[in-house]
């Protein structure tokens, strides 16, 4: 009986191949990954490819714990050729990924590159969306002024349960029981000051909510009135075989995240401009604006106008059933009277998004016989508002009416892969904490999907071809701001129990 070699037990289209000849022609350094030195004492660690490539392996076979990770090292056939037999323990496997986060979006950025080089994305259209991931941190530990609130009024209320009780104890009842009251007394005090702390921490920091567990991670409307404390995860996928050429992840809504994801894209691209199609989520004038000034064509849904002194006002006289001529700056009404401005700009605020705009009247409003149909402001007349980004949204909203055909491709594009990842994979939660680390693991699972779906495009054996005799050219290297935090509950519980201490013994 003949033995087969560990080279005949991976056929040449198994795409362990791939991993092994794609990270062997990465230059590690120039992607930015910690590369260990020597030290004179003890083993040497491990080669940062060699790590690489366990975690390639493990997240294109569904694999994100360390510690199963290090169990597939020891019994997995294929990780015994791709590794060459080295197993690495937990430990140091997770370590790779938390400490290469840049590197890791790096590598993402380079293998879209490679695409781009192998003519597999056509650059001329790009959708955008995001999805929310779950945070390794509970709603328990999020706290936003209103639930500080609730927290301290019961406090309050069970102080007052206790203190009654203890006169009651005074007037007759055992020792014990006093002692018992008075340990909840202290719990109470403590976690009194606590609160007190997190309400003077989110002052401080001028955020509307704060997290204690994962200092970056905040409560997102998930779906519908479904709010978990998660992260937003970008992607922009290209239209010509659905591959994503641009993804990162931010602790915010879709509003004010357009530019940046169309920019990144553009820059991973290489390119001189695309046209960028993307929900309602995203509407901001000033999103659409920067992208504009950057020769991208936005096509963007129109989100539901909301105008302050539309309240009663009929389909037939909505804001946009009113003209403007932008050679005098007026508008004209569906009755043909002129409102003008007088060219002051005014400043609102929304979302914490601050813009100014310009105000439009006519005095003819008052004796307007539809005025009733138009507006329900009863002193004065109707008052149309233009935003300083009012001309690059008309500009989006008629290339928006010119190709409904191609924003109807906007779910087929990239809403699938969101589906397959979260939950085909399962990856819809994250057990890294910090947003940089975050970034770090979305842009390896980005990377991955890139990885498998060309495999299937073009064939492993094909793919393995074109990598061998690809000539990489390394993007500079950008290091984002390290965002890793203190952990808050630790801070703030160490505070309390000393602040009370102080208290109790004054």
């Amino acid at each position: 009986m003949q033995l087969s070699s560990m080279e005949d037990a991976i056929n040449q289209d198994n795409i362990v191949r791939f991993i092994d000849a794609f990270v062997e022609k990465l230059d590690i350094e120039k992607l930015g990954f910690q590369v260990l030195k020597l030290q004179k004492e003890g083993r040497p660690g491990f080669d940062r490819k060699v790590l690489l490539k366990l975690y390639f392996y493990g997240y294109l076979n569904g694999i994100r714990s360390s510690r199963r990770l290090e169990r597939e090292c020891a019994r997995n056939i294929e990780l015994h050729w791709l590794l060459e037999g080295r197993r690495p323990n937990y430990h140091t496997i997770s370590d790779f990924r938390k400490h290469n986060p840049d590197a890791l979006r790096n590598t993402f950025k380079l293998f879209v590159l490679f695409l781009k080089d192998m003519d597999l994305i056509g650059g001329l259209t790009i959708a955008i969306d995001g999805t929310k991931t779950r945070a390794h941190n509970s709603k328990k530990n999020n706290y936003n002024p209103k639930k500080i609130e609730r927290h301290l009024k019961r406090i309050e209320e069970q102080t007052q349960v206790y203190l009654q009780e203890m006169d009651e104890n005074d007037r007759g009842e055992s020792e014990p029981k006093v002692k018992n009251v008075k340990e909840k007394l202290e719990r109470l005090a403590t976690q009194k000051i606590r609160y007190e702390q997190l309400a003077h921490q989110l002052e401080q920091s001028g955020e509307p909510q704060i997290s204690t567990t994962d200092a970056d991670a905040r409560a997102l409307l998930v779906q519908g009135q479904v709010v978990e404390v998660s992260y937003n995860v970008q992607a922009a996928v290209d239209e010509q075989h659905k591959l994503i050429v641009a993804t990162h992840t931010i602790n915010r809504n879709d509003r004010n995240a357009l530019s940046d994801i169309a920019l990144e894209a553009k820059e991973n691209l290489q390119s001189e401009g695309f046209t960028a199609i993307a929900d309602k989520g995203y509407h901001n004038g000033r999103e659409i604006e920067t992208c504009q000034n950057n020769e991208i064509t936005t096509i963007v849904a129109e989100s539901v106008k909301v105008n302050s002194n539309e309240h009663g006002t009929t389909p037939d006289y909505l804001v946009d059933k009113f003209i403007y001529n932008s050679d005098e700056d007026t508008y004209i009404c569906p009755q043909g009277h002129k409102l003008t401005t007088t060219g002051t700009w005014h400043k609102k605020t929304r979302e914490r998004d601050s813009y100014q705009f310009k105000k439009y009247r006519t005095p003819t409003c008052k004796t307007c016989p539809v005025k009733h149909l138009c507006t329900g402001r009863k002193d004065g007349g109707r008052e149309i508002e233009r935003s300083q980004y009012a001309d690059a949204v008309d500009v989006n909203k008629r290339s928006y009416q010119k190709n409904a055909d191609l924003y109807r491709k906007r779910q087929e594009i990239n809403e699938h892969i969101f589906g397959t990842i979260k939950r085909v994979w399962g990856f819809n939660y994250t057990n890294l904490k910090g947003l940089k680390k975050v970034n770090g693991e979305w842009s390896l699972i980005m990377t991955v999907y890139n990885i498998k779906r060309t495999a299937k495009i073009m064939g492993v054996e094909e793919l393995i071809e074109k990598i061998r005799s690809w000539e990489p050219k390394y993007p500079p290297i950008k290091s984002g701001k390290d965002a890793h935090r203190p952990n808050l509950a630790a801070i703030i519980d160490l505070w309390a129990i000393e602040n009370y201490k102080m208290k109790t013994a004054a």
